[in-house]
């Protein structure tokens, strides 16, 4: 190679052996994106810190990988979409991958890596999740005033003979139903659970912890948890309202509720027969299905255009307006990626990190 392309970005070495990138060797690998993860994940330490929290039974003579070097490479490969740990048959031979991981030999074997995932149990997924809320609690150079953990739950599919592997109508085909809390774009929980079950289970119990570790590090901060009409349970929003916890979740239309919505949703139709603009309007009433405690307050959408009527509910504790809530409160319930990327904020960021200063 004769001409290289020398990225301000600092790869580090592996063996003393310097990384650098180039755009004049051929066709070598289309993984070397893995690298810029590699660096990433170095800068903030996250497997370094799960690693050192995992139990390691192996007598250290004679094991030829550590478990940050494994875990290192499952987590990358997965990155990289390699899912099944059958992969590394040819991945352990790959120089891009070998040189993200840290090593210039082979990395672990298929059932190598199998082994190390089947010591894994509730303690190991208890650390990893400590590590991730530390992650993100120091994130924070100042106690935040409100946080809002996003809970949400989505299908993993799968492709063999997997224990606890159930048929879920919704997404149609075979798979997990793992439970996900975002807050922001900090993950926070990661919670692994067959299909067959409600899509709700365990969210109470996952709400509870969260709950007390962020009050433990941060006293006095505002709470609330957001979700789809999936989270709705009556049971949970009681335990809200019992501990000071906000929230604002989606609710399931219902004849009960369109009835208590007929009146905006048809002055929305009428604004929209009149001026031939997409109107949307707010509301609210106190609403209370069979199985409920008591009565809680309710936000309707009302909106109307060219394709129709498009009606909407949540229920919520908080004091805000309808229209507020709605448009800057639960809409913003997927962003977890805003357009901050255009903001100069971001570009100093971006900067400081190819300088290596953060």
């Amino acid at each position: 190679m004769t001409k290289r392309y020398h990225s301000p970005i600092g790869f580090s070495t592996v063996n003393g052996r310097r990384i650098e990138c180039g755009f004049d060797g051929g066709h070598v690998t289309g993984n070397g994106g893995i690298q810029l993860l590699s660096e990433v994940d170095r800068r903030t330490g996250l497997t370094k810190s799960v690693a050192g929290l995992l139990e390691d039974p192996r007598r250290s003579a004679s094991c030829g990988h550590g478990v940050l070097e494994m875990l290192r490479q499952r987590v990358y490969a997965l990155a990289l979409g390699e899912e099944d740990p059958d992969d590394h048959s040819e991945l352990r031979h790959g120089l891009a991958l070998r040189a993200a991981v840290g090593v210039d030999s082979e990395l672990a074997s298929p059932s190598t890596l199998c082994r190390l995932e089947r010591r894994a149990d509730r303690g190991a997924a208890l650390a990893v999740h400590r590590v991730l809320f530390e992650q993100f609690a120091s994130s924070h150079a100042v106690p935040p005033k409100r946080l809002v953990p996003d809970f949400d739950a989505t299908d993993t599919p799968l492709h063999g003979e997997q224990g606890d592997r159930f048929f879920h109508g919704y997404y149609g085909h075979y798979c997990y139903l793992p439970l996900y809390v975002f807050c922001g774009r900090h993950l926070l929980v990661s919670y692994l659970r067959p299909s067959g079950i409600d899509g709700a289970r365990h969210a109470w119990a996952v709400l509870s912890m969260l709950v007390r570790a962020l009050r433990a590090r941060w006293p006095g901060m505002e709470i609330v948890p957001r979700g789809d009409s999936g989270f709705c349970r009556w049971r949970m929003l009681r335990w809200c309202e019992k501990n000071g916890v906000g929230y604002i979740v989606g609710i399931a239309k219902n004849n009960v509720l369109m009835e208590s919505a007929a009146g905006l949703v048809s002055e929305a139709a009428e604004r929209h027969a009149g001026t031939g603009a997409k109107q949307k309007l707010f509301g609210s009433f106190t609403y209370a299905a069979g199985t409920w405690d008591r009565e809680r307050r309710v936000i309707v959408k009302a909106e109307h255009g060219a394709k129709g009527t498009n009606t909407r509910f949540v229920v919520t504790n908080l004091p805000q307006s309808g229209g507020h809530l709605y448009t800057r409160v639960y809409c913003a319930r997927a962003r977890t990626w805003r357009t901050a990327s255009r903001t100069s904020s971001y570009k100093k960021r971006r900067s400081a990190f190819i300088a290596g200063r953060t």
